[in-house]
């Protein structure tokens, strides 16, 4: 007998017009529910995120096809992974047959399911369903067995899972039974190439060809009603998710990680700023609540959550999700806990994770607009009283601003401000200018370019805080204000290139301040040294047995992509680094972000200690920080989690600055 096999057999070519019949009306039962969801979404402000069509679906293909953002993560992601391939193998398979029996056969008389390639197609169809059952039970026990803390589970996720052990059983089920009639003696050989087949037929007990027969057609039925069933069930349960995350791989921002809106101050119809009711969220906003999967994954990468803060972003979605059921005009904070939305540090973690695109951190910023901008509420009297500081003063110790360049005393750096020239202007920030242990890393920072033979210039006095603790805040009036002097001031210089030490200045110069018309090209000062050691500008003495552990900082590491510039500067350095094991994209937050720098950290366990823990896991005897926030909060850390006989906190500039060589 040929390789091949009759695809209708037993159920014959009287099941395609029924069968067709039925599968219109699941689908059309699905867009039915697709559309009456949509209702749903459209409760929010448009957003526009059908720009760059092209790119959008290239992303969103490659996303879905390669399974990277699922599998970045192995627990669970691995299991869900291969069971998506297996699954998309299947339904391939189901497609490739449907075409050779309703349309090459009866309009070609051509048949492609023959020979070798059936015998592979056999084969690979049969593969791909039992690697899909095996990831099933292991995604199976993982939720109902081992059941990882803070993995919610559902009715939804009972029936789900049954659903699909049934679909793929009932599969293996019709061709075993097929096999058994057709193949597994008239044709051992082809049989061979369906080894899950041939194992079941072989399980069955002794039957009649009627019985078979018979047998066939009940499973072939409740195959087809199980899948239809599965189709039309995708808009009214969790298995929403499989058409919600994938079309958010397509929704997902393209403007540069991190990017928030800017408000339009002069807007004299603006009502309200920031999100006080659903309607104030966009449709992007709610859609993210169906897209979620609940997987958790944001929930265990947050800081605030480890250390017992009310936050838990994967709940924050669902919380925006429930309340938007409510109508557009319910109120979100009725819903969502007030300390939760300040508890979050913006430090990206969430949003970096999730395999769904969800945006948890603009959510935040925009309940905390509403908070700071129409309710005049901060998470702390302390912050309050920051924040005056930087309306009258403009940083937030309340200092003088004329003693912003006092710690550059004695040091040759031009005063631009002043007409000075200069090769780059030091942004430096509040803290540098006036806390005295980052002053430190300023002075490293000049001797540094001062070794290169760049003239650093600096604002002095002229220089304002960036203002991004208070646009994390909420505070966009504030932001955009000291944003707007700073524009002025450092244009006025003629200055063409930037260098700050602050990962939170760097990524408003460089990314925030473009909404507001500014281009000069900004650097962080880690990227800058490492191009002058590249160069040859800049020659360091490496040192010798120099152990170190390095912190990725949230703004430098996640919103910015550069890890691998600053450990290279430290190699050539001479220092040994051992890795946390929370570093790179998936490090862990000082506590300072999103505004918290200027708060009391008042619930549960602090942030810096528990990163201090994990640095001093490490035996490391130094922890390098690359920004003023992590080196003032891993200094407090130390102290507060007793590590100060084991483990010190040093600034890239600082190490850098003592290996400067001939």
């Amino acid at each position: 007998m040929g390789a091949t096999r009759e695809i209708y057999w037993n159920v014959g070519s009287g099941v395609v017009l029924p069968m067709y019949l039925l599968a219109i009306a699941a689908f059309a039962l699905m867009a039915w529910g697709l559309w009456k969801r949509s209702a749903h979404w459209r409760q929010g402000k448009s957003l526009d995120r059908f720009d760059r069509i092209g790119e959008r679906t290239q992303r969103m293909l490659s996303e879905i096809l390669t399974q990277r953002k699922v599998s970045r993560v192995r627990s669970g992601g691995i299991f869900h992974s291969f069971f998506f391939w297996g699954f998309m193998i299947l339904f391939a398979g189901t497609l490739l047959v449907m075409l050779q029996a309703d349309f090459l056969t009866p309009v070609f008389e051509a048949n492609i399911l023959q020979g070798n390639f059936y015998r592979a197609f056999s084969l690979v169809l049969d593969i791909a369903g039992a690697v899909t059952i095996v990831m099933l039970a292991g995604l199976f026990v993982r939720r109902f067995f081992l059941k990882p803390e803070g993995l919610e589970t559902v009715k939804d996720d009972y029936w789900i899972h049954g659903l699909l052990f049934a679909i793929l059983i009932t599969g293996f089920l019709i061709e075993g039974v097929r096999i058994a009639a057709t193949e597994l003696v008239q044709n051992p050989d082809l049989a061979r190439f369906s080894p899950v087949g041939l194992v079941t037929a072989r399980m069955l007990p002794e039957m009649s060809p009627e019985g078979l027969s018979s047998l066939h057609t009940s499973l072939w039925w409740l195959h087809l009603t199980l899948a239809l069933g599965f189709i039309a069930a995708i808009p009214f349960t969790k298995l929403r998710h499989l058409l919600y995350t994938s079309a958010n791989a397509f929704f997902a921002p393209l403007n540069e990680r991190g990017s928030l809106s800017t408000i339009d101050l002069e807007d004299e119809e603006a009502e309200q700023f920031g999100a006080a009711t659903v309607g104030d969220l966009t449709w992007k906003d709610l859609f993210d609540a169906d897209a979620c999967m609940n997987c958790k994954r944001c929930q265990d990468r947050c800081p605030a959550y480890v250390t017992e803060k009310p936050l838990s972003p994967m709940k924050l979605i669902g919380q925006i999700g429930e309340t938007a059921a409510a109508g557009r005009e319910q109120a979100l904070l009725e819903t969502i806990d007030e300390e939760a939305v300040w508890s979050c540090t913006t430090c990206f973690a969430c949003q970096d994770i999730c395999p769904a695109n969800n945006e948890h951190v603009n959510k935040v910023i925009e309940l905390r607009r509403n908070l700071s901008l129409m309710e005049g509420t901060f998470p702390g009297d302390e912050v309050h009283a920051a924040i005056g500081n930087l309306e009258v003063n403009a940083n937030p110790f309340g200092m003088a601003f004329a003693a912003r360049g006092d710690w550059a005393e004695g040091l040759d750096v031009a005063r631009v401000n002043e007409g000075e020239q200069a090769d780059i202007l030091y942004f430096v920030g509040c803290y540098a200018s006036f806390d005295k242990r980052n002053q430190e890393v300023a002075r490293s920072f000049v001797k540094i370019c001062d070794a290169a033979g760049i003239r650093v210039g600096i604002l002095g006095k002229d220089e304002k805080c960036c203002g991004e603790p208070a646009r994390k805040l909420g505070n966009e009036y504030l932001y955009q204000m000291l944003a707007q002097e700073n524009i002025e001031t450092i244009k006025a210089t003629g200055i063409e290139r930037i260098v700050t030490a602050c990962p939170h200045c760097f990524n408003t110069l460089s990314r925030d301040y473009r909404d507001l018309d500014f281009h000069i090209a900004t650097e962080h000062y880690t990227q800058f040294i490492h191009r002058l050691v590249g160069d040859g500008r800049l020659a360091l003495d490496p040192a010798h047995g120099q152990s170190c552990t390095y912190h990725d900082s949230c703004y430098l590491g996640r919103y910015k992509d550069i890890y691998r510039e600053p450990r290279e500067v430290l190699e050539v350095a001479g220092w040994n680094i051992t890795e946390m094991d929370r570093s790179g994209r998936d490090s862990f937050c000082c506590s300072a972000g999103g505004g918290r720098i200027l708060a009391e950290e008042k619930l549960g366990s602090r942030i810096n200690v528990e990163r201090v823990r994990q640095a001093a896991e490490t035996s490391a005897p130094v922890l390098v920080s690359n920004c003023p926030f992590c080196l003032t909060m891993f200094e407090d850390g130390i102290k507060t989690g007793d590590c100060e006989e084991t483990l010190r906190v040093r600034d890239f500039a600082e190490i850098i600055a003592e290996r400067i060589g001939g």
